[in-house]
């Protein structure tokens, strides 16, 4: 691209930006003096023909300067007016509060986890409104959330309830509005996270609008990670219908991504690092979802993202209708999301899709296993590391072997560079002779390693991703094989790379990569790459989970090991030109009988 057409695309680029900037919609004025201004008031017919991917940011403004009435039509009103009781259900896996205000959930704490600060871990993000509602436009056009409006309930005395063995428990949430009902049934299990919601409308035919309503989560889940941007880099929002999923992802501050779908829909979940919230549809009566994202800024350079998920739900205007869900609160633990047999797995972060069949069917049964014997998860990968190295070992030998020929005839190139220093074109010319004369395949180190690739990836999205390694001790100083293992703080931030701590694994793995490197290198040319790879993939795996780390600095190790070995075998075998019945096959006859022949002086 020559500099006229490079200089046309940037000034095309910044006359669209200032046109976009020019005719963007400017912020909608702010309350004053406790008035609205005209432009913040919309009639009520504008509310039962909104789209509906407005409905859930509007869902979230309270109408403070409005009476209930206004707001919530004759229908609701009176429900906006009450006493909020809660209710604890504790099981062997989770404590969880439910409150009469809203029909929602308060808390949720899983007894099995703790944050970062060694605090339980809540998923609920906003524990004083609670998450779990209907949203729906009534027929007078006012926009209804069900989480401000007052549910009546049969409470036990004590307001708390205790799960052991098989036990269950069920509340029925029952919403008066008018002539009609809605009850939302929650029905907890022990020893299980996922717990059944029904939904009854009773008489509801005259007040609920648009043949539709939502069983929306509004607000995500809570953070619960010290680096909150390592834990945005898994956060996303689901919907899978058809056999296919679909995803959004918030990843960049003022962002707002939006998915509003129709048609026959499973489920619809959100996710962190570890943990993920799912409503899933049971009696296959959801007809669309709804994914919302947002991305904010948080202290010390760090983002926070937010998810809105729904499932829509077509009302039949019938005097009685139903529907049933699941409701999933809990880890992404790889068993219990497979559990489902829902395609669920699909929220699981297991590598691209061609690289999930090894990390799924290989690695994790692999894991498993050795896991059941060995409670240390940090042996565990040792024993893991050892294992994958034998697998590999016919690539990596191949690999050696190769490199350790080219070694032994760096002499013969060096005298080849030297007598046609001035032709080279003849260089190559006698180079890839000499290679077909004693069977050296230049691409034979290399080729064992491209192999590998695939294997490696699927490593590092089961060790940077298994909540198994989640706060899981080792020995030392690695107290966590899922962060970093920081063994001291530097005075300011390296620029460029943004390194502003040691990790002593991925300091360890860098010199065991600087070894290798060393002791397979010997073309002068290359000396800069002995120290160049090792810093650079230390810099990179500076801020990977210690487990990822321990795991290649364990392969590297026994790649030295094989490698010593290696040379030990073929140090004292001396270099033969291979038979010239073998010369006449393989890649470097392909590579080299076309090659110009050099003419007679």
């Amino acid at each position: 691209m020559d500099k006229q057409t490079t200089l046309g695309f940037v000034l095309i680029a910044l006359v669209l930006m200032i046109w976009m900037w020019w005719s963007s919609p400017r912020p909608a004025q702010q309350l004053q003096n406790g008035k609205q201004t005209s432009g913040q008031r919309k009639d009520s017919t504008a509310a039962i023909n909104q789209p509906a991917e407005k409905k859930f940011e509007e869902s979230r403004v309270q109408p403070q300067q409005l009476s209930q009435k206004d707001s919530l039509g004759k229908f609701f009103s009176r429900a906006a007016i009450g006493n909020e009781s809660v209710v604890t259900i504790e099981s062997d896996l989770y404590i969880a509060e439910v409150s009469t205000k809203g029909g929602t959930l308060k808390s949720f704490e899983l007894k099995n986890y703790k944050t970062w600060d060694q605090h339980p871990v809540q998923l609920i993000k906003n524990t004083s409104s609670g998450d779990l509602s209907l949203l729906f436009t009534s027929t007078e056009g006012k926009l209804i959330n069900t989480k401000g409006l007052f549910f009546a309930a049969a409470l036990p005395p004590t307001r708390s309830v205790r799960l052991t063995g098989n036990d269950e428990y069920t509340i029925d949430l029952v919403l008066n509005a008018g002539t009609g009902r809605v009850i939302k049934t929650l029905h907890f299990k022990n020893n299980a996270y996922a717990l059944d919601v029904g939904i009854k409308l009773v008489g509801m035919q005259d007040i609920i609008a648009n043949y539709e309503y939502q069983l929306i989560w509004e607000n995500g889940i809570r953070y619960v990670e010290h680096s909150s941007t390592d834990e945005s880099q898994a956060a996303e929002a689901f919907l899978y219908a058809g056999g296919e999923v679909t995803t959004i992802n918030a990843s960049s501050p003022g962002e707002t991504p939006i998915s509003n779908t129709n048609g026959a829909t499973e489920w619809v979940a959100t996710r962190s690092k570890y943990f993920a919230v799912v409503l899933l549809s049971e009696d296959k009566k959801a007809q669309g979802g709804y994914l919302e994202g947002r991305c904010e800024a948080a202290p010390n350079q760090g983002i926070v993202e937010h998810y809105s998920i729904g499932l829509k739900v077509p009302f039949k205007n019938a005097m009685e209708e139903t529907a049933r869900f699941t409701l999933f609160l809990g880890p992404l633990d790889y068993d219990i999301i497979k559990g489902f047999n829902r395609g669920l797995d699909h929220i699981m972060s297991l590598g691209w899709s061609w690289i999930r069949p090894i990390t799924e069917y290989a690695f994790i049964p692999l894991f498993k296993l050795l896991h059941m014997f060995i409670a240390n998860y940090g042996i565990v990968i040792i024993l893991f590391s050892i294992i994958i190295k034998i697998v590999l070992h016919p690539l990596t030998r191949s690999s050696m072997k190769s490199m350790k020929k080219m070694q032994a005839l760096q002499p013969m190139m060096e005298e080849i560079r030297t007598k046609f220093k001035d032709d080279p074109n003849q260089v190559n010319i006698q180079i890839m002779k000499l290679y077909k004369d004693y069977g050296v395949n230049p691409a034979g180190g290399c080729l064992p390693l491209l192999l590998q690739m695939p294997i490696l990836y699927a490593l590092y999205a089961l060790f940077s991703n298994s909540i198994q390694l989640r706060q899981a001790d080792f020995v030392w100083w690695i107290k966590d094989l899922s962060v970093p293992d920081v063994i001291f703080d530097l005075p300011l931030t390296l620029p460029l790379v943004g390194v502003h701590n040691i990790s002593g694994l991925a300091l360890m793995m860098g010199i065991t990569m600087f070894i290798q490197t060393k002791m397979t290198t010997t073309d002068p040319r290359q000396k800069a790459m002995v120290w160049m790879m090792p810093v650079m993939m230390t810099l990179i795996f500076n801020s990977l989970p210690s487990g990822l780390n321990l795991y290649y600095f364990v392969f590297n190790l026994l790649a030295i090991g094989q490698q010593v070995f290696i040379n030990k075998q073929h140090d004292n075998v001396p270099l033969q030109k291979v038979s010239e019945k073998k010369r006449s096959g393989g890649i470097m006859n392909a590579l080299t009988k076309n090659l110009p022949k050099r003419p007679k002086p």
